[in-house]
């Protein structure tokens, strides 16, 4: 992975396992991902490849037994996340890297008013007292365009919806300045019009507060309408990454080539759009038995022999453009 100077966090050669009765789950294999300040890199891939798991590595929020971190760096102002202390960490967490879930309900706590929530975050990382950290637990809901925020702080999470939670969770996450800000899936249950307020208004906090938004998703229409760089997973490992403009304009692994394919164009013709999408063929491989060689080989339209046999490296094609494939081996 070529280090950027501007790089505000670096995951280097990350692996996180799950031991269980079943075997061993490589969630995440060998990843490697860089965040440049005030920008947002997407993470894409299906459900299962580690997208989620990479994210609650950097935060150490595994729970162990039985994931565990067995490997890699999380380079972080400087110092490796996976080195120090739980207190220090927690010092971490929520104020410098702070993290929206993707649903909200299993974040808020339902007995608890939303504004004493966020209130509760001021008062641990900015140790102000009763007073003034309602008023800035205020004045963030208000940031984030909710109506009458005075009024809205003494709800409880069940009477808002689900935009106005998650409306809440982007307060909560962002009343800290955080310097990172860790967004997965959060629009996968709202509406698309509410999915787009919201995605609006995390880019206009980021121009705010200049935060580094590492955005985890499945959808590739959010990924091209909000970030700069792109790292695609599958099976635990970061198969291609590259800009946007690259990745949508020329994919190169099979695997990116082929979601980009089946996504439904509006655009190619009444004929074209009542034909069948094209579909990646067969399904996830299980964590518990992935394929000898590279783990999209039983899938791949353009399988060799060295696929089933080799694990592909990380292949660097210049312009800052990498990807795992032995179709760009040129030994």
């Amino acid at each position: 992975m070529l280090e950027r100077h501007t790089s505000l966090l670096q995951v280097q050669n990350l692996k996180t396992y799950f031991y269980t009765v079943d075997g061993i789950a490589k969630a995440v294999d060998d990843v490697s991902i860089s965040l440049d300040k005030g920008k947002t890199l997407g993470l894409v891939g299906e459900s299962g490849c580690g997208k989620s798991v990479t994210a609650m590595s950097i935060i150490r929020l595994i729970k162990n037994p039985p994931g565990k971190i067995v490997d890699g760096k999380i380079i972080f102002g400087g110092q490796d996340l996976l080195q120090v202390s739980a207190k220090e960490i927690k010092s971490v967490r929520g104020k410098q890297i702070a993290m929206i879930f993707q649903e909200p309900m299993t974040s808020l706590n339902p007995v608890y008013k939303i504004g004493d929530q966020i209130a509760e975050m001021l008062k641990l990382h900015e140790n102000l007292n009763k007073r003034d950290s309602w008023d800035r637990a205020v004045a963030m809901l208000a940031k984030v365009q909710i109506p009458s925020p005075e009024k809205r702080a003494h709800d409880y999470p069940h009477q808002l919806s689900g935009g106005m939670r998650q409306r809440v969770m982007i307060a909560m996450a962002l009343c800290c300045a955080p310097k990172i800000l860790i967004a997965d899936e959060p629009t996968t249950a709202l509406d698309v019009t509410v999915q787009a307020q919201i995605m609006d208004l995390m880019l206009e906090l980021q121009a705010e507060f200049q935060t580094a938004i590492l955005l985890i998703t499945h959808d590739l229409g959010v990924i091209a309408e909000t970030a700069q760089r792109v790292d695609v997973m599958y099976a635990g490992k970061v198969v291609e990454e590259a800009a946007t403009r690259s990745i949508f304009d020329e994919p190169k692994h099979p695997y990116t080539q082929g979601m980009l394919k089946s996504l439904p164009k509006l655009d190619n013709g009444f004929e074209s759009n009542h034909r069948r999408l094209p579909e990646i063929k067969g399904i996830v491989p299980s964590l518990y038995e992935l394929p000898t060689g590279c783990s999209f080989h039983p899938r791949c339209r353009h399988v060799m022999e060295t696929c089933r046999e080799n694990p592909p490296e990380l292949i660097d094609l210049g312009g800052d453009h990498r990807v795992r494939c032995h179709l760009y081996n040129q030994e």
